[in-house]
């Protein structure tokens, strides 16, 4: 069976590499800013965000597909406030997510939905604590000269693969997560489908 990763997200296709998964990724084609504004609408907490973009995805990739086995996933920083953050649209934005994550812990939710003939068939979702340590204006500008604009695509600003693990004083759950794929159990789920060898 084909899998398809719907997502062009280069820390989901190198994981699931790493991983020896056999897959080709293609572009969701969502509107990813139109569906949050409706979800939010919806009053959706962050998990279920984070679910309800990732099942999205899966559905219309997997619509057009056939028998194709498509992998929608989707990540959402949740802050104590309830509050979600986006994508940072610009360098200034990403700045103003990094002040109001610095000496705070967050929630990184991470969702991944399996979807075949255009219809959801397993699903899960992990959350990774994190704790920003306590970040000055000259480290925050030094990050960004670095990391910007290769940031702009991640929620919450950072690569913890690289320079972003420098925000951190404690994670707390799986680095798979934190990179935007609960890996483990999507693998088990790949082994039951006989997508790879159990």
């Amino acid at each position: 069976m084909k899998l398809l990763l719907a997502s062009q997200s280069a820390s989901r296709r190198a994981m699931l590499t790493a991983a020896n998964v056999p897959f080709v990724a293609v572009s969701a084609g969502v509107d990813e800013e139109s569906a949050k504004a409706a979800l939010l609408g919806e009053g959706l907490a962050a998990r279920d965000m984070a679910d309800a973009l990732a099942e999205l995805k899966a559905i219309k990739v997997s619509s057009g597909e056939g028998q194709a086995l498509v992998l929608g996933c989707d990540s959402v920083v949740a802050l104590e406030d309830g509050s979600m953050l986006d994508k940072p649209r610009d360098r200034a934005e990403a700045g103003a997510h990094l002040r109001r994550l610095s000496g705070k812990r967050h929630e990184l939710v991470s969702a991944a939905v399996m979807a075949e003939g255009g219809r959801p068939v397993w699903r899960v979702v992990d959350r990774a604590r994190m704790h920003v340590r306590p970040l000055s204006e000259a480290f925050i500008e030094t990050y960004l000269d670095l990391e910007w604009p290769e940031i702009s695509g991640c929620v919450g600003c950072y690569r913890i693969e690289g320079p972003g693990a420098q925000l951190f004083s404690r994670i707390e759950g799986s680095q798979f997560t934190v990179l935007g794929l609960p890996l483990l159990p999507v693998l088990d789920y790949l082994r039951v489908r006989g997508v790879m060898a159990s």
